[in-house]
């Protein structure tokens, strides 16, 4: 059932991170899915790390730091996917 979560969860904050970031993203709905689970690996890690994993009541620090690591990771797997796909174009 986690990795039911961990699929939904990483949609989610990849649609998000993919509204927030201006510009059209290239990348498919599928990679998006897969940059949100480690976007939110990543802000879980980093919550851990500062104390904030567990609080009473909502998390709300560790799910914006989840949203913050899913930007991130989208952002760079864009930049990495547009660069692979770009020279795929050009050997074609």
């Amino acid at each position: 059932m986690s990795w039911l979560w961990a699929i939904i969860v990483g949609f989610v904050l990849g649609l998000i991170a993919r509204a927030i970031l201006p510009g059209k993203q290239h990348q498919p709905l599928w990679l998006t899915t897969l940059f949100g689970i480690a976007g939110a690996v990543l802000g879980n890690a980093v919550a851990t790390w500062i104390g904030v994993g567990e609080t009473k009541g909502i998390d709300w620090i560790r799910h914006l730091l989840q949203l913050a690591g899913a930007v991130a990771v989208v952002a760079l797997g864009e930049m990495v996917y547009g660069s692979i796909r770009g020279r795929r174009r050009q050997t074609m």
